[in-house]
């Protein structure tokens, strides 16, 4: 059984009233507000432990640091390959998909990429 910690509640506290997908460092200056002798060290040990028994998903998104997010359901993630920005998408329907790529292998499928693009915020008119 895993003893309770009051930074580590309070890590996850603050995950689930974001939707920005913070790094661990956003998470650690905003925790340090509430805890002021806490390191950066525990808070990427307590944001790792959070991540290994499902209360939270680390998201590596190829692109700077990995990003958290307090909602450990599965859904889809939009990740700007411009600047790193993470966004849920609110897409349904798209379970067949694991379905049918499951037909054609012998391993367990949890999930699939999804695709990365840019925000509409990067485009300008030169790049149509």
């Amino acid at each position: 059984m895993l003893k309770r910690s009051k930074q580590r509640e309070s890590i996850k506290k603050f995950l689930i009233s974001r939707y920005d997908h913070p790094t661990a460092e956003t998470v650690y200056m905003n925790i340090k507000e509430e805890f002021p002798n806490i390191s950066l060290g525990t808070v990427y040990r307590n944001l790792s432990l959070l991540a290994d028994i499902g209360e939270i998903q680390k998201l590596s998104t190829g692109i700077g640091p990995d990003r958290f997010d307090g909602n450990p359901k599965p859904h889809y993630h939009f990740i700007c390959k411009e600047c790193g920005s993470v966004l849920d998408l609110n897409v349904t329907g798209l379970d067949h998909i694991n379905v049918l790529a499951a037909q054609d292998f012998d391993g367990e499928i949890e999930g699939h990429v999804k695709p990365k693009d840019r925000l509409p915020d990067h485009f300008s008119p030169k790049n149509f």
